[in-house]
C-alpha cells in the first residue's frame, strides 16, 4: 500500500475550497450518475427518514461524549474537546481520489477518501500524526462534507471512504443523508482503527456498505503502551469485527473486480511482534469465515514518537513479514492481500 503522507502534504492546504461546489446546484448532475444496478444500503434509511434521525441521535451523544470507547464525557456541543481533540465542529484535512488503497476499492477511478482530523486512539507511531494528533485540517460544515461526497462521485471515484470516522459519526451520517438527497449512489467505506463501541456500530447497521477496520493488537498491554492507554483495544475490536461481519458479510469481488458490501480487515505487522500478528491471525481464522479478507500490511515505518521506543524504532524485517504471511496461509485464511512479494 502506498504511503499517504506525501499525497496528504500536497493536498492538505491546496485548493480544498475550490473542490467544494454548491450542494443544491449539483443535485441534478449527480442524479445522472446512478445508472448501475448497485444501490448503497443507506438509501433505504434516507428515504424513510431514519438516516437523519440516527444522525441526530448520535449528535446528542456529544453532549456528554460517548461516541468512542473512551467515553470521555466531554460536552462537545458546548465547545469542550474530547480525548480525540474534537469539539462539535467538523474538521477535515483533505479529500481526493486515492489510488493507494486496497485494489478492490480503487478500480480505475480511485477510492474517494475524506481524511478527518483528530483521532481517539492516538498511536505513538502514527504516520499521519499531524492530522490525527496535531489537528491539521479545516473547519467544514455538514453541507460542505455532503458536497465533497458528490464531488468525488462526479470525479469517478468508486466509493466514499471516510478515514478515521469514529468521533465524527454524527456529522458523517447527517452529511450522507444530504448527499443522498443530492444523488449520491456510491458505497460508503467506514475506514476505522477498529476500536468501535458495539452500540454505535448497531446504529451504523444499514448505513455502512464496506467496513475497513484495523486489527492493530492482540495484547492489551501493547495497545495501552503504544495507543494512549487503550488497554481494552483487543476485546473491543473482536466484538466490533463480529458485528461488522454480521452487517456486511464476507468480501467477495463483483465481476468488475470491485467490492461493494463487505468486511475488509487490515493488520499492520510491527517489529518485535508488538502487534501480536500470529494471535491476530488465529483469532480471525477461528472466529470468522476462512475467506474473510485480510490485508497483511508490510509498510510499518517509525514515525512520530516511535524513536522513543527502541522495540518499534525500525522497519520490519523480511523474516518478520514472511512469518506473518506463512502463518496466515497455514491458518487456512484464503482471502489474503500480501505485500512485498519480492521479500518472500
Amino acid at each position: 500500500m502506498v504511503s499517504r503522507r506525501g499525497t496528504l502534504k500536497l493536498l492538505c492546504y491546496a485548493g480544498l475550497a475550490g473542490f467544494i461546489q454548491d450542494f443544491n446546484n449539483n443535485m441534478n448532475e449527480n442524479r445522472k450518475l446512478t445508472g448501475s444496478g448497485f444501490e448503497p444500503v443507506y438509501l433505504k434509511l434516507h428515504r424513510n427518514g431514519e438516516l437523519k434521525r440516527r444522525g441526530e441521535e448520535l449528535w446528542s451523544m456529544m453532549e456528554s461524549c460517548r461516541l468512542c470507547p473512551r467515553m470521555c464525557g466531554a460536552n462537545r456541543l458546548r465547545g469542550e474537546k474530547g480525548f480525540c481533540g474534537s469539539g462539535s465542529q467538523l474538521e477535515i484535512s483533505s479529500f481526493h481520489p486515492h489510488f493507494g488503497e486496497e485494489k478492490p476499492l480503487v478500480g480505475n477511478g480511485g477510492s474517494g477518501t475524506v481524511f478527518m482530523s483528530n483521532c481517539s486512539l492516538r498511536c505513538v507511531f502514527c504516520i499521519n500524526w499531524e492530522i490525527s494528533q496535531g489537528g491539521e485540517g479545516f473547519t467544514r460544515s455538514i453541507d460542505q462534507l455532503a458536497g465533497m461526497m458528490l464531488s468525488l462521485q462526479r470525479t469517478g471515484c468508486k466509493n466514499i471512504n471516510i478515514v478515521t470516522p469514529t468521533h465524527y459519526s454524527p456529522h458523517i451520517m447527517l452529511a450522507l443523508d444530504r448527499a443522498a438527497a443530492g444523488g449520491l449512489r456510491l458505497p460508503l467505506v467506514y475506514n476505522t482503527c477498529g476500536w468501535e463501541r458495539i452500540e454505535i456500530l448497531r446504529m451504523l447497521d444499514g448505513v455502512v456498505d464496506i467496513y475497513l477496520p484495523d486489527f492493530k493488537y492482540s495484547d492489551g498491554k501493547m495497545a495501552s503502551k503504544y495507543s494512549s492507554g487503550a488497554e481494552s483495544y483487543p476485546d473491543i475490536v473482536k466484538t466490533a469485527l463480529l458485528e461488522m461481519h454480521r452487517q456486511a458479510g464476507v468480501a467477495i469481488p463483483e465481476p468488475d473486480g470491485l467490492m461493494y458490501r463487505d468486511l475488509m480487515i487490515r493488520h499492520l505487522v510491527m517489529p518485535n511482534n508488538v502487534s501480536g500478528t500470529r494471535e491476530v491471525i488465529d483469532w480471525i481464522s477461528e472466529n470468522l469465515p476462512k475467506n474473510t479478507y485480510l490485508n497483511l500490511m508490510s509498510q510499518y515505518s517509525p514515525h512520530y514518537k516511535a524513536s522513543v521506543y527502541p522495540e518499534i524504532s525500525r522497519r520490519i524485517t523480511r523474516a518478520e513479514y514472511a512469518d506473518a504471511v506463512n502463518h496466515a496461509k497455514r491458518s487456512g485464511l484464503s482471502n489474503l492481500e500480501i505485500q512485498g512479494y519480492h521479500w518472500l
